[in-house]
């Protein structure tokens, strides 16, 4: 059995000192180049790893990010996920994702549980108070993804510019009754897209019927199609694609048909949404750039808990089959109606 090749069996082969392969692996940037690449090349023909554990009692960094999601279920998360391990790997560090299943409270533990493991925490579509969230980046590096919080490092994506041009898009259709199907309670991102909906819908001299909150789930789609009929909407902007997808399913079962009769439009452009029939219209959320952007912000400011960086990444509507033009307006079904 050959025996694993040691730090010394390094140093004795590229010629250095012992310190100046262990500066190779934990601080590269300060080993000369020639040096540096003659001692990653004898590392590897020896085939030897540093071991992380002794590495980061020398120097205080463990080389792991945290990343906790709301929910790893939704299709929104793993190209996030993908992005962040990519880069996280393209500088040395590994990532581990952590599910909260929207719940705050596990969400808080998770990042108590993991302060002590990691460098840093990336916190993806939090359910926490603000105040919470800034007392735990006391304990640990955070960086917040989709989600202002003030005084924290943070990687948003514009939903408010994706809700303002769907419902432009939607009001440009005729549509001036549009109903907007709220997402989860306590939600940065619901709270964006509502903000930015209603001002479009008032500047298209069109209605807005908020109904919410709902989970952020293709059943919660699905619970609002008979809401959405009732209100007599010809147009609904959805706060997510699975709840778009729900809500198309739950109106077909009624018999309203998509677009003819309702409009649908949903947020995030997750793969799902071409499989569909009809194809979603939906706002292209950047979710994979969100991810890289946010290991990169957390290797930078990790150490400066008081920085204000802030990364915007831009959406864009991708217009596809389940959206056209308004038909003559449904009335609202009242409870007389339904009865007879």
């Amino acid at each position: 059995m050959r025996v694993p090749a040691t730090i010394r069996d390094v140093a004795r082969a590229s010629g250095v000192h012992i310190s100046t392969v262990s500066r190779t692996f934990s601080a590269p940037h300060l080993v000369n180049p020639e040096t540096r690449s003659r001692v990653l090349a004898c590392a590897e023909h020896l085939g030897y790893r540093p071991n992380r554990a002794a590495r980061a009692l020398i120097t205080g960094r463990t080389h792991n990010i945290g990343l906790i999601v709301a929910d790893i279920a939704n299709p929104f998360f793993p190209p996030l996920i993908k992005a962040a391990e990519s880069q996280a790997r393209h500088r040395d560090y590994h990532i581990f994702v952590t599910d909260t299943n929207e719940d705050p409270a596990v969400e808080e533990d998770l990042v108590h549980a993991l302060a002590k493991q990691v460098d840093g925490v990336l916190l993806c579509s939090p359910r926490m108070s603000n105040s919470l969230i800034e007392q735990l980046s006391r304990e640990v590096p955070l960086v917040v993804i989709n989600r202002q919080v003030t005084g924290l490092p943070a990687v948003v994506m514009d939903v408010g510019q994706g809700a303002r041009l769907a419902v432009e898009h939607l009001t440009g259709l005729g549509h001036r009754r549009i109903a907007l199907l709220g997402g989860p309670r306590g939600s940065w991102t619901n709270r964006e897209i509502r903000r930015a909906a209603t001002a479009a819908a008032r500047a298209g001299d069109a209605e807005l019927i908020v109904l919410g909150p709902n989970q952020p789930t293709e059943q919660g789609g699905l619970a609002q199609a008979d809401p959405v009929r009732r209100a007599g909407a010809t147009a609904v902007l959805a706060y997510n694609d699975l709840m778009a997808i729900g809500l198309i399913e739950g109106l077909d079962s009624l018999g309203v048909r998509v677009p003819e009769d309702v409009s649908v439009v949903g947020i995030d452009d997750i793969a799902l949404s071409r499989l569909t029939r009809p194809k979603l219209t939906t706002v292209a959320n950047p979710t994979a750039a969100a991810g890289r952007a946010a290991v990169d912000m957390l290797l930078q400011h990790g150490d400066d808990r008081r920085t204000t960086a802030q990364v915007t990444l831009q959406t864009e509507l991708v217009i596809r089959d389940s959206t056209g033009p308004a038909p003559a307006a449904l009335p609202a079904v009242t409870e007389a109606t339904v009865k007879e």
